[in-house]
């Protein structure tokens, strides 16, 4: 069975600088990866390449055999949702509105949204907690909530591959523990889930697979429990990292040193 996203070669970036070089990876079905790296790794740009929006300076992405950028973005949108990163920008239109707008790839060119699509919507915004404000504008929210708009919009596009950018940053640590309890579910339930997740402990507790980047390369890949280690964090951070296992999970968790970084005070 050949993969259900392979990644040739791929450098990507902005015009005509790149911030990937010369990536390749094969994702399969159901996969629930983390991806790592020091701040400009290239993580947000890996990811952009992987929704379509940004395109390819060389090489290529297939999408179960298909290449990325030759399908037509309503069928993108079918197959892979994304939550971006906060930016603080937000539209004035009710939570609901924004939600619903995941399901656009299903309403025809002249109809609009269906009973069952509000429903869909309405759903998903049970699932992250934020079915109470569906009628408010997203201005009035906060940043936390409104990044919980997004990732119910990103749920009802109802697609197999999910992509999420530093999702959970703005949400504390009860509301960030439920949303990738959920995205576990959803992984278990056979969906390819794909974050970037600044919390390195985090990404071990949760994922399967966790890819690091570091100066736009892919420097590590691999199951958590082999790439997880004292010396490859040491390494990819560039300060000194120690692991122990979780109490509970038995995953391993990493802890630094106040002071050890170089230059430090």
């Amino acid at each position: 069975m050949s993969a259900h996203i392979s990644i040739q070669n791929l450098s990507a970036g902005y015009t005509d600088t790149a911030v990937l070089h010369e990536i390749s990876l094969s994702i399969e079905h159901g996969e629930m990866i983390g991806l790592l790296g020091p701040n400009g790794s290239g993580k947000t740009t890996l990811l952009m390449s992987l929704s379509g929006v940004r395109k390819p300076l060389l090489g290529s992405i297939q999408l179960n055999d298909t290449n990325l950028q030759q399908l037509p973005p309503k069928k993108r949108a079918a197959q892979i949702a994304s939550v971006p990163q906060y930016t603080g920008e937000t539209p004035d239109i009710e939570a609901l509105s924004l939600v619903l707008m995941g399901r656009y790839p299903y309403i025809s060119t002249l109809g609009g949204y269906s009973a069952n699509d509000t429903k869909i919507a309405l759903d998903c915004m049970k699932e992250t907690a934020t079915d109470s404000f569906a009628y408010r504008s997203v201005r009035e929210l906060s940043g936390g909530e409104f990044q919980r708009v997004l990732i119910a919009r990103a749920l009802a596009q109802q697609t197999s591959t999910l992509l999420l950018d530093e999702a959970t940053s703005g949400l504390d640590i009860a509301r960030t523990i439920e949303i990738f309890d959920l995205l576990k579910q959803r992984h278990h339930a056979g969906k390819t889930v794909i974050a970037a997740i600044h919390d390195i402990n985090l990404a071990a507790l949760y994922c399967t697979r966790l890819i690091f980047l570091k100066h736009g390369r892919v420097a590590l890949d691999g199951a958590v429990k082999d790439v997880f280690t004292d010396e490859n964090l040491t390494e990819i951070y560039d300060t000194p990292i120690h692991t122990f296992n979780h109490p509970i999970t038995n995953a391993p968790q990493a802890f630094v040193t106040p002071g050890s970084v170089a230059g430090s005070r």
